[in-house]
């Protein structure tokens, strides 16, 4: 028992000499979009915006179409729909409407897809195109985490994850 003790207080000493602190960066890494349009957005892009821009802050929910919870594709077919445009209800039949765009033509009311999930080029996510300026892309989406926001293409996260863009005004 004598030779227990010492031994159970050496080894606890051993494992509590960790540092149990974990540092992170509280800076938000960006990168650069090469942008360039210099097109006005239509009255039916700006609208469209307007419209998503409505269900800010709605809480995510899978499936979900309502300002009582929604997910990406609900949030883009809820926003056209008001304005009379049918789009498909899912992420994988929007990916095909309407034609690609190149994302230095991208323009507001254009959408934009990504592959979120880890080591995966399938598109599972789609947002709405808000604003463009050189170098940088905003776009609206519904986030798991965080429900319906807006988010930049210049965020890391956001920038390694996208797939391509669509035009369907």
């Amino acid at each position: 028992m004598k030779k227990i003790l010492p031994l159970l207080l050496f080894l606890l000493l051993v494992s509590s000499c960790k540092s149990k602190k974990r540092y992170t960066s509280s800076k938000r890494q960006t990168k650069t979009v090469n942008v360039t349009t210099s097109k006005k957005p239509t009255e039916e892009a700006k609208a469209i915006v307007k419209t998503a821009k409505k269900f800010s802050g709605t809480r995510y929910k899978f499936g979900g179409t309502t300002k009582r919870g929604m997910d990406c594709s609900g949030l883009v077919y809820t926003t056209f729909k008001e304005h009379n445009i049918n789009l498909p209800r899912t992420t994988r039949d929007l990916k095909s409407e309407g034609h690609w765009i190149d994302i230095k033509d991208v323009n507001v009311g254009d959408l934009v897809f990504f592959a979120t999930k880890k080591n995966s080029r399938n598109i599972n996510h789609v947002g709405i195109v808000t604003h463009v300026r050189t170098g940088h892309v905003e776009f609206i989406h519904a986030s798991s985490s965080k429900g319906v926001m807006i988010s930049s293409l210049a965020e890391r996260y956001w920038y390694f994850a996208y797939v391509q863009a669509r035009r369907v005004l």
